[in-house]
């Protein structure tokens, strides 16, 4: 009998302990053929990024009747409240439009020590109406014409900004989800990779593609060839996921990403966690963004991975503008208002990388 009773506690601690490593490795110690990266990958130096536009409540960019953009010293006080209170010294921008060029020109003016990944913005220049689920007539003809006109004019404004600020921005993103077919500002990989090589042409900083890690890992191997780095979003909470798999499920992204553009040097240009959302219910909140932040946070210190979280602020004139609640306009580490998420209380203490 006693024998026995030794034997059924030696099944229960292996079968525990096989259980204990069967979880580490599915999450935090989850093993990624090419990671860690070495750190002359990170941009700047610097795992920890984030992305910045700025917009305020009655502010928003373009929307086809001008924009109303931050003031001088909205940008300033905003630029302050990152530095003063997180870790990040990188930010991804959008555009070349007037906002991000004052951006540019408050951290030089300011001596602030930002760096800055410059965002080309590409209009649609094909017809995504079947397959954009919001888009509610197809793209005239003519508009895709004049957006080829306009792609044009902002790649040429990205170039002249990326030789202007040399001293500030360490990279260029051309395109942002433009790519997807699921996307309004649909553009073809051949016209993309056409664009990529003409600004590496005129700059000497690197340039990337920013979009989605599933179109990286199922289309990506011809641009991946023309990029200097692959730059890749990962947004759990939309395919369903909630807290308890949010780094799990991420890790999943970015090896699925690397197996199919093995060798391939990435950063990670958009990953967060909403805290409010109509589309998500409970699996947005703030406890929930604090935890995915920290832990991708960590891991990309860990990994050498520069990570953008997205975004700085809550932006409300995102999305459905009959739904405050929608998941578009509650990204940020900061409400709309600047005042802190409870995000904010894990730089307390946070070495930066």
């Amino acid at each position: 009998m006693k024998n026995t009773f030794k034997l059924f506690v030696l099944l229960i601690s292996l079968s525990f302990m096989s259980c204990n490593f069967s979880g580490e490795s599915k999450n935090d110690a989850k093993s990624i053929t090419g990671l860690p990266q070495s750190e002359s990958m990170l941009l700047a130096g610097v795992s920890e990024a984030v992305c910045y536009s700025g917009f305020r409540t009655g502010q928003h960019p373009d929307r086809g009747a001008g924009a109303i953009n931050p003031s001088y010293e909205e940008i300033l006080e905003d630029l302050m409240i990152l530095k003063e209170q997180t870790p990040f010294r990188l930010f991804r921008l959008y555009d070349c439009e007037e906002n991000s060029q004052m951006v540019l020109e408050v951290i030089r003016e300011h001596n602030l020590d930002f760096k800055v990944m410059l965002g080309i913005w590409l209009r649609a220049e094909i017809d995504s109406y079947e397959t954009c689920e919001w888009l509610t007539e197809p793209w005239p003809q003519e508009t895709l014409e004049r957006n080829k006109i306009l792609n044009d004019l902002e790649i040429q404004k990205g170039i002249e900004l990326a030789n202007e600020y040399k001293d500030i921005i360490v990279a260029v993103n051309v395109g942002n989800e433009t790519l997807v077919d699921w996307n309004e500002h649909h553009v073809t990989v051949d016209s993309v990779i056409t664009y990529v090589k003409r600004v590496q042409q005129a700059i000497d900083q690197p340039v990337t593609v920013a979009d989605n890690y599933k179109w990286w890992a199922d289309h990506g191997s011809e641009l991946a060839e023309v990029v200097d780095f692959v730059s890749i979003h990962i947004y759990p909470i939309w395919e369903g996921r909630d807290i308890d798999e949010g780094m799990s499920y991420s890790l999943e992204n970015i090896e699925e990403v690397l197996t199919a553009l093995p060798g391939k040097q990435i950063v990670i240009a958009e990953a967060g966690w909403a805290t409010i959302a109509s589309e998500f219910g409970p699996r947005a909140s703030q406890e929930k963004q604090k935890r995915y932040v920290k832990e991708l946070m960590e891991w990309s210190v860990k990994n050498n991975v520069t990570t953008f979280i997205f975004e700085a602020f809550d932006e409300d004139w995102k999305g459905d503008p009959n739904d405050p609640l929608g998941a578009e306009k509650h990204w940020g580490l900061y409400t709309v208002d600047r005042e802190p998420k409870k995000v904010i209380e894990i730089f307390s203490n946070w070495q930066a990388k």
